[in-house]
């Protein structure tokens, strides 16, 4: 809700209450005394607010995304504490070479979630950029970079609303309403569905859940097709283990289980509006992982869609069953596709493995996944390749089924876990395939750089920033 305009630099009009004012160093700055007396150091994630000068610093380090973004996100923040509502930002060449990280930052750094609180903080804040004449290119940026930040916002909405109030079944409706509010076809099936087309790993997940299972398909076809690309998302909202119950503590945070399904509706949407020339998928698995006396058990054997048998020896690794009938699901239905992407808050062993910031990128195409890692890294995501090997293969055999829905080893869990998917991976389509494990960066409880605690929408930016690389490049 904030609003961003451009201004022309050369005109001067000047309304606004307060200044941000970006500083590498206080050496020429004009308030250079003041600034020392209160010992600010022009670092990341300092900021001060001079406010009889009416004028806000606030430090950065590196000229690139990151530092830029938290900047901005840093100097909103204290904004929010004040009584002012609007102020300018004048671009110098630092902030013109990173004007998409100065939006995104204040756009993502401003969002707060306080749907549940009784007071609200109704404040709106607007920013005016002052830019060179030829804003154009400003202008083009902006818009771009305020739907995708929209598209992480409504990510965060999703996730960080409670299991009480977001089922299947409202997954389900949010689906079809982000579709309408763009170009998008959105199909929905149920239980029946699932039951009738053999997908009985993702039906057993939710079976003991009051709320039925969906399976939601959003789909987006503009003019001029250069590529076809699949989007599947675990939509677990709410995990509790299943009979392998959670511990309490472990328990508190699954709602965040369904990161993977919101990232990947929020993500078509902006592709949607972005009008980015690809045919794109995304196929949810909506489902609750619960308890009761019809509950999926330890030494079940569940068929997949593809007829694949899996053992069952703890509920709790029930997103790779989802995912599972979903990436199959999207096989069958979908012809001669070129990409297919899957994200889910798979593993605490990602978590544990590479940090909570971090996603872990995993297939078998090097090229593919190394561009996926660049892609994320330009967008302002950390994410890393974690590799498959034959020696991690051998733990997830089963004695008396296909393969096992855990390792037989707690080392590589990650891996394992992408390893298991790999078995509804048909052969045509193994070079193009990724799975993203964003159980790390997508649900932390603290505020890191301009992500605020809770949810952060992880995937929507690394997937947008491939697909504008993969136009740019044809």
């Amino acid at each position: 809700n904030m609003k961003i305009n451009l201004i022309d630099k050369n005109i001067e009009k000047n309304n606004t209450e307060i200044e941000i004012i970006f500083v590498k160093d206080i050496g020429n700055s004009e308030h250079k005394e003041l600034l020392e007396t209160l010992e600010f150091k022009a670092k990341d994630e300092s900021c001060v607010l001079l406010a009889e000068s009416k004028k806000i610093y606030v430090g950065y380090e590196e000229e690139n995304y990151d530092s830029i973004a938290i900047a901005s996100a840093t100097a909103i923040k204290k904004l929010q504490t004040t009584k002012f509502a609007n102020a300018r930002i004048e671009l110098n060449e630092v902030l013109e070479n990173n004007f998409k990280a100065l939006i995104e930052g204040a756009i993502l750094g401003e969002y707060k979630f306080v749907n549940y609180k009784s007071e609200k903080d109704k404040k709106k804040i607007e920013l005016q950029i002052l830019v060179p004449n030829n804003n154009e290119k400003f202008e083009k940026i902006l818009n771009e970079s305020i739907i995708i930040s929209k598209a992480v916002n409504k990510t965060r909405n999703m996730v960080n609303t409670p299991p009480a109030d977001f089922y299947p079944e409202v997954m389900a409706k949010t689906a079809k309403k982000l579709a309408r509010s763009a170009d998008i076809e959105v199909k929905i099936e149920g239980e029946k569905y699932l039951k009738e087309n053999g997908m009985n790993a993702m039906l057993s997940v939710g079976r003991a859940s009051v709320h039925e299972s969906q399976l939601i398909h959003l789909t987006y076809k503009p003019k001029n097709v250069q590529a076809k690309i699949v989007l599947v998302g675990k939509g677990l909202t709410y995990d509790s283990g299943g009979l392998s119950l959670k511990p309490a503590d472990f328990m508190v945070t699954m709602k965040s289980d369904k990161s993977g399904g919101c990232a990947v509706m929020s993500t078509l949407w902006a592709i949607a509006k972005l009008e980015l020339p690809f045919e794109v998928h995304g196929i949810v698995g909506a489902v609750e992982n619960m308890i009761g006396g019809n509950a999926y058990k330890p030494d079940d054997v569940l068929k997949a869609k593809n007829g694949k048998t899996i053992e069952i020896r703890n509920t709790d690794a029930e997103g790779r069953l989802v995912l599972a009938d979903c990436l199959c699901y999207a096989q069958d239905e979908i012809k001669d596709i070129d990409y297919i992407f899957d994200y889910a808050t798979l593993t605490g062993a990602c978590v544990v493995g590479v940090g909570e910031y971090t996603t872990g990128v995993m297939g078998n195409n090097e090229i593919l996944k190394r561009n996926a890692v660049l892609s994320a890294l330009k967008s302002g995501e950390y994410a890393t390749t974690l590799d498959f090997n034959r020696f991690l293969k051998k733990s997830i055999k089963s004695e008396i089924a296909d393969i096992c829905n855990i390792a037989n080893t707690r080392y590589g869990g990650a891996i394992t876990a992408g390893m298991f998917l790999d078995n509804f991976i048909s052969d045509e389509n193994k070079e193009k395939w990724i799975h993203f494990d964003i159980a790390g960066p997508a649900f932390v409880e603290k505020p890191w750089g301009y992500n605020p605690h809770g949810a952060s929408g992880a995937g929507v930016r690394m997937t947008i920033k491939f697909l504008q690389d993969l136009v740019d490049n044809n």
